[in-house]
């Protein structure tokens, strides 16, 4: 059985989820107090947006090696997203159980997608 490989980074259900994730983060993040705009807030967005950001620009890189090195990136912004969300909880600024869950299954599905990539599937 042949799969059609995605002609744009925004055809990836990585990407999708991981967009859809910066969109919540955002949301989220309204709710925090207004002293954290340049602290937490600023972090939480920033590293959110690194991870559709880095799958994007691994898209239409040549090298496996290239590719790996932008979604290795990725991976490691979501796992910054992961600690922020529990500082979030802990510091009482909202819950975040579901960004939690959502970053879980965009890891997931990143480590697989990375795992294609190596593979060149």
């Amino acid at each position: 059985m042949c799969r059609k490989s995605a002609e744009k980074f925004t055809e990836l259900i990585v990407w999708q989820k991981a967009h859809q994730l910066v969109l919540d983060v955002y949301r989220f993040s309204k709710s925090f107090p207004g002293d954290e705009r340049y602290g937490l807030t600023s972090q939480l967005k920033r590293a959110a947006v690194s991870v559709p950001a880095n799958i994007a620009e691994s898209f239409r890189k040549h090298s496996k090696a290239e590719k790996a090195r932008f979604l290795n990136i990725a991976q490691s912004s979501l796992e910054e997203c992961r600690y922020y969300f529990i500082l979030s909880n802990d510091l009482g600024y909202g819950d975040a159980r579901s960004l939690l869950n959502q970053t879980e299954e965009v890891s997931k599905l990143l480590f697989a997608y990375r795992n294609a990539v190596k593979r060149n599937v």
